[in-house]
């Protein structure tokens, strides 16, 4: 998606990817004996493919002003947030192992983002970037509720349906002013990461319908190992020794949020 976004904008790409995924996703559901979703529930598919489309956006945005893994670091204040709405909206009980979890990856992501940004020459550009992926974290971390409510409301297959067709849907309003049309290797770009994407959206979506919210979310601070890799593999982005201090503090967070405390008078 970095790639493409460089090459036809964030817009079109974002526009295309979730296109194709409906595209691909929509007829399995149709087979598989779909029914129309009730209102309410409706109402979560709409809210949350809204939400996935603006975000989305903004991070494609953000990808092409920012270093990969300096992206995914910044958007790791979603997890953080997501931890303490979940209570709020959620009524879930928030464990000591938990905050501790989400407290180390904080601390990780700013070893690394001090590391970085530490180095950045910053200009106009580089601002616009951090601005985009900091709103598309702050609609993340709403995402995470959501994702917690219509998962437990549908089907992974029909939560993965509405949300690539609702977030293509809401975006095609700018396709007047904002959307190119790719050429044919970028297109093939897209396509892997529409198909990348409902592999990810039928997971999140199966994972949150049998967990909670804050057992799962420091999960997503894994996230920066792959995009450190992909930076440097695909666009020479450098990996420095801050960032590797903070992914340790970052795994070390996810591995005791991961660990299950045994239930009294279990052996």
């Amino acid at each position: 998606m970095k790639g493409a976004a460089l090459a036809v904008g964030a817009y079109s790409a974002s526009v295309l990817r979730s296109g194709i995924a409906t595209a691909i996703i929509a007829p399995v559901w149709f087979g598989s004996g779909a029914r129309w979703p009730a209102r309410k529930v409706m109402k979560l598919h709409i809210l949350r493919g809204t939400v996935s489309g603006f975000m989305a956006l903004s991070f494609f945005y953000a990808l092409t002003k920012l270093p990969i893994a300096e992206a995914i670091a910044i958007s790791f204040i979603a997890p953080l947030i997501a931890l303490y709405l979940a209570a709020i909206l959620l009524d879930e009980k928030i464990r000591h192992e938990a905050i501790m979890a989400s407290m180390l990856g904080l601390i990780g992501t700013i070893v690394i983002v001090g590391g970085r940004l530490g180095l950045a020459e910053y200009d106009i550009e580089t601002l616009k970037g951090i601005a985009a992926i900091t709103f598309s974290a702050l609609l993340y971390a709403f995402n995470f509720i959501v994702i917690r409510w219509q998962s437990q409301a549908a089907g992974p297959v029909e939560v993965t349906v509405f949300h690539s067709g609702v977030a293509c849907a809401v975006l095609l309003i700018f396709a007047p002013w904002l959307f190119e049309l790719p050429g044919t290797e970028v297109f093939f770009d897209i396509a892997i990461a529409a198909m990348l994407t409902l592999g990810g959206s039928l997971v999140i979506a199966w994972a949150y319908a049998r967990a909670e919210t804050q057992a799962l979310v420091p999960m997503e601070y894994t996230g920066f190992l792959w995009a450190a890799l992909f930076g440097w593999l695909f666009f020479d982005e450098r990996v420095t020794l801050t960032t590797l201090a903070g992914t340790v503090l970052i795994v070390i967070g996810c591995w005791i949020a991961a660990r299950k405390r045994p239930e009294l008078g279990t052996v």
